[in-house]
Formats: structure tokens, C-alpha cells, sequence
């Protein structure tokens, strides 16, 4: 606030913002425990894929202003999140998940995403992780 950096101060609000929410919808399915590491990340994921997807409209639409913003927007969430894996890295994690889970056919899909899921959530994009995993599995 001091910096009077307005773009990070809305970054800020907006994740604080997030994560009540979900503890209010939390409290109203009866757990009173708050949100987990992983819901936390989660949610600054997704909030990292709206921003995605509002920069490349408002380019789309010639506001180029508003996509910086988004952009800046995203670069100040992305300091929340862990360290995101490599290409090797994410190789050699999918490997992994299909081999502990003896996945074959495109069937065991589901098993592979959820093991992925479990070790790697907010270090990775799940869109283009599937996509890997359903080619090696297809």
C-alpha cells in the first residue's frame, strides 16, 4: 500500500477475496477447518486461467491496456504459487503417474490426472497435461 503499486494491492484483494469465499462455502457444508494447501491452490490457478483468458480477449478487442493489466495481474499470483515444472520434468512425472497406476488405455485416464493431481497441483497446467496423457494413452 505504501509502494502505492495499485495493481498489486488488487491482485492482493482479489486472491484474499477468493480464498474467504471459499472458506464461507466451506463453513456452509460444515467444515470449519478453512481451505486446504491444495484448494488455495486451486483457487489461484484458476484465478491465473481467468486472467488468461481476459488478456487474450481484450487483445482480441484491441485493449491492449487491460491485457497488461491482466498480465500484471497474473505475474503477481504467480508469486503464491510453487516453482511451475519443467518440460522434463512434466514428462517425467507423467511417466511416473502411468507407471504407479499401471495405466494402458485411454480408459485409465482418469487415474493418471487424479495421481498428477495429488503431487503437482499449481505447478503444472492440467488442460495441457491431459492433452500429453490422453496422446500416450490414445
Amino acid at each position: 500500500m505504501k509502494s502505492k503499486d495499485t495493481v498489486r494491492l488488487s491482485a492482493l484483494r482479489l486472491i484474499n477475496a477468493a480464498i474467504k469465499d471459499r472458506d464461507i462455502q466451506l463453513r456452509s457444508q460444515g467444515r470449519d477447518d478453512g481451505a486446504t494447501d491444495a484448494e488455495i491452490l486451486g483457487i489461484l490457478s484458476s484465478m491465473i486461467k481467468q486472467r488468461q483468458e481476459s488478456a487474450r480477449a481484450y487483445e482480441e478487442g484491441g485493449r491492449l491496456e487491460l491485457a497488461e493489466r491482466e498480465r500484471a495481474e497474473i505475474a503477481v499470483i504467480e508469486e503464491f504459487l510453487p516453482r511451475q515444472l519443467t518440460e522434463e520434468e512434466i514428462e517425467a512425472a507423467i511417466d511416473s503417474a502411468i507407471e504407479k497406476t499401471g495405466a494402458s488405455t485411454i480408459r485409465d485416464m482418469g487415474r493418471v490426472m487424479g495421481e498428477l493431481k495429488s503431487k503437482y497441483t499449481g505447478q503444472v497446467d492440467f488442460g495441457e497435461v491431459g492433452r500429453r496423457v490422453k496422446a500416450r494413452l490414445g
